[in-house]
């Protein structure tokens, strides 16, 4: 007996192809030949037969591409800060804040190792860390967090050496809102200006006196108190993603060294302690 409420003539659970859709891709190009995904599929070598290693992989390389765009984002944005564009500015420095959510997001995936299973593959890693990362070292540098001596990690590759270097020693996202205060007629400190842009980033008064006074008037400096609240919420979810990488690593090796020779958890603890704009934080206890 068949089922009353069943019709066989009914394909609504079934998807037919569309004659448009085009199929021969012999001689045109595909959506893997645009993305190349031939080579980024098969840049998954595990040097282990652990079953957890292939996720440690994929979860870093993947990383490392939303910091290759993170960079090119922020990269833009200083670029768009110098010319006064504050338009695509507010956009890429938008889009800098979900990449960070995003890549916070992820350490929630790496989480799900566990310390046993990781130690099955950690020996395997030799030296190589995060701490190596041309990425996120990058994005630091653009950010304002200077420290020349990082380089030294990345002399065994000197198209990747100079191009840090460079990064280093040009202004950083901050540097360019520093001087674009300047040039709307606010009094910062010439030092400041003229600094050695390769060094750490200082606090200084005057730019802190500028901010509360943008803050004070806010609709009469609109611009400018917006920019600082995107700059805020890059800071903000940047921070979340420092705090959750380090978390991770405490969750799976626990106070261990660093494969790459750091002291591991303690090490990146004293980063939460680094603000890339100072005055803006400070700006709000003087409100």
């Amino acid at each position: 007996m068949t089922c009353p409420y069943h019709n066989e003539a009914d394909n609504s659970n079934y998807r037919a192809m569309e004659e448009g859709i085009h199929t021969d891709f012999n001689d045109d190009m595909s959506y893997g030949d645009y993305l190349c995904l031939e080579q980024i599929l098969s840049a998954q070598k595990p040097l282990s037969d652990q079953h957890d290693e292939m996720l440690f992989i994929t979860i870093h390389q993947a990383s490392e591409l939303w910091l290759k765009l993170a960079g090119h984002e922020l990269t833009a944005a200083i670029a768009n800060i110098h010319q006064g564009d504050f338009g695509h500015a507010f956009k890429v420095i938008s889009r800098v804040k979900q990449i960070f959510n995003q890549l916070t997001q992820s350490w929630q995936i790496l989480s799900t190792l566990t310390p046993v299973d990781y130690l099955k593959f950690r020996d395997a890693l030799g030296h190589s860390s995060g701490f190596q990362s041309y990425g996120y070292r990058k994005l630091e540098f653009l950010l304002g967090n200077k420290n020349a001596s990082l380089l030294e990690v990345h002399q065994s590759n000197n198209a990747i050496y100079q191009e840090l270097k460079q990064v280093l020693e040009a202004p950083s996202l901050y540097d360019e809102v520093i001087r674009l205060l300047a040039d709307k007629g606010m009094a910062i400190d010439n030092a400041v200006l003229a600094r050695d842009f390769s060094q750490p980033y200082q606090k200084n008064d005057s730019v802190l006196a500028a901010w509360v006074a943008i803050y004070k008037d806010a609709d009469q400096h609109f611009e400018l108190y917006e920019l600082a609240e995107k700059l805020i919420d890059i800071e903000d979810a940047f921070q979340q993603w420092r705090f959750k990488h380090m978390y991770t690593v405490q969750r799976i090796i626990g106070n261990k060294m660093g494969t790459g020779g750091s002291s591991g958890v303690s090490f990146l603890k004293k980063a939460l302690d680094i603000s890339f704009f100072p005055e803006l934080f400070d700006v709000r206890t003087h409100l």
